[in-house]
């Protein structure tokens, strides 16, 4: 009986693994140049961790377990928590700022579906220990720094920006009271992704007042920052708020990025952590599941019994992006090659041994070489070479006793004699 992949997971075969790889390669390389450390954490948690940071119905949402000693675990289905837990565990011997970087494999226990599965690969970037909006600015930054390594250009991707404070305050200056906020925000977030009568039905329920209803509307509907003063007279909280969003823009452009990114005050996330800036990053075309998000959360820390200290970060997963860069034509040409720089082939029998020695050299020198693992002769052993698309083939015959060898262009097919020596010194100069 074949057993099928559970449902919502991949398998990794070597093509598959290259794409992963170079995706992964690029996140790390990424996260280096722009200052952050690595850092990883255990695959499971106590459920519990998981269930202060959101909530008891997120355990509907990832794959719980109980160990032999009858304790509550999750498997991860984010990194932050893991996060919060090691920092505050090490708050007072860590220098500030703290700039990590993470790749988890995540699990969560959700319908699967085009760019959102039950197991996927996620890019984590927090920076720590500063509450100035210049953080925010770079984790922005890096983000759209490795999109555009990866070929990306701002025709092909945006990054959404708004502020979680701003509309707090913009709420409570419409009438929300504070405790209506978090359930409101649940309903804004969805905005984009529903029909207007839909989304008006939703917010009908959350808001029973018309008149607040409309207000909330019109804001919601308001283009560009300057717009939001129009819809509401701004309180001292929200100017600050909208200050803080103006200058983070010029931050953007300063750093180079600013024509990907735009205001958006739709982009809410759900989650109910966030406490400042808040982002998300689209496909221009908007055809596609948002490719990551992020933003500032101040009092997650605190939530997990450590200090009040500032933080902001983002996370982007693998599948959305893997499907946007495969459908602009950027993951094959990019892909590192597999094809060998050599082919070891040995004329006859007898030198075989003496293949295998130069194959040995060869790779001991960092270049790539193949060899036929079995006593065939040199004409199949030149079709091997040719179907593995090896660069060159060097033959051993009897020219060995003289100090020489065959190397072969497998592409025009010209071939020449050439001093072992002299053939091994070249490659290492």
């Amino acid at each position: 009986m074949k057993i099928p992949p559970v449902k919502g997971t991949r398998d990794f075969y070597p093509p598959e693994m290259a794409v992963r790889n170079w995706i992964v390669d690029g996140w790390k390389r990424v996260s280096v140049r722009n200052g952050f450390e690595e850092y990883d954490g255990p695959i499971f948690e106590y459920l519990k961790m998981f269930q202060m940071k959101s909530g008891d119905e997120i355990v509907e949402q990832l794959f719980s377990l109980k160990d032999r000693g009858g304790r509550d675990l999750a498997i991860r289905p984010e990194i932050t928590p893991t996060l919060a837990r090691m920092v505050n565990q090490r708050i007072n011997s860590l220098p500030r700022p703290i700039k990590w970087f993470s790749v988890p494999r995540l699990c969560r226990a959700e319908r699967p579906q085009k760019g959102r599965l039950r197991e996927f690969f996620q890019w984590n970037i927090d920076i720590i220990g500063v509450d100035d909006i210049l953080a925010d600015a770079e984790v922005i930054f890096c983000a759209v720094d490795y999109l555009q390594e990866a070929g990306l250009t701002s025709d092909d991707i945006v990054v959404r920006i708004s502020s979680r404070e701003m509309l707090a305050a913009l709420l409570k200056a419409i009438g929300i009271a504070p405790d209506e906020l978090e359930p409101l925000y649940a309903v804004l977030d969805k905005r984009s992704k529903l029909p207007d009568e839909a989304f008006e039905e939703m917010l009908a329920e959350q808001v029973v007042d018309k008149e607040k209803r409309d207000k909330i509307i019109e804001l919601m509907a308001a283009e560009s920052i300057e717009e939001i003063g129009k819809c509401v007279k701004l309180s001292e909280a929200a100017g600050k708020s909208v200050d803080e969003l103006l200058r983070l823009f010029e931050l953007l452009g300063t750093m180079g990025v600013g024509e990907f990114c735009r205001f958006d005050i739709g982009i809410v996330r759900g989650l109910a952590y966030y406490t400042g800036i808040v982002f998300e990053i689209y496909d221009r075309a908007s055809e596609l599941r948002a490719i990551g998000g992020g933003g500032r959360y101040d009092d997650l820390l605190k939530q997990f019994g450590g200090p009040d200290i500032p933080a902001t970060g983002f996370g982007i997963g693998d599948c959305v992006l893997g499907i946007l860069l495969e459908e602009k034509g950027l993951l094959q040409k990019q892909l590192p090659s597999s094809e060998p720089d050599y082919f070891v082939a040995f004329a006859d029998g007898q030198f075989q041994v003496k293949a295998i020695e130069i194959a040995a050299k060869l790779r001991r020198m960092g270049r790539s070489a193949n060899f036929s693992y079995r006593d065939t002769s040199l004409a199949k052993q030149l079709k091997q070479a040719s179907a593995q698309k090896a660069r060159e083939c060097v033959i051993v015959g009897a020219e060995i006793e003289e100090g020489k060898l065959a190397v072969k262009n497998m592409a025009t097919g010209e071939q020449k004699l050439v001093e072992v020596g002299k053939f091994l010194s070249s490659l290492k100069a």
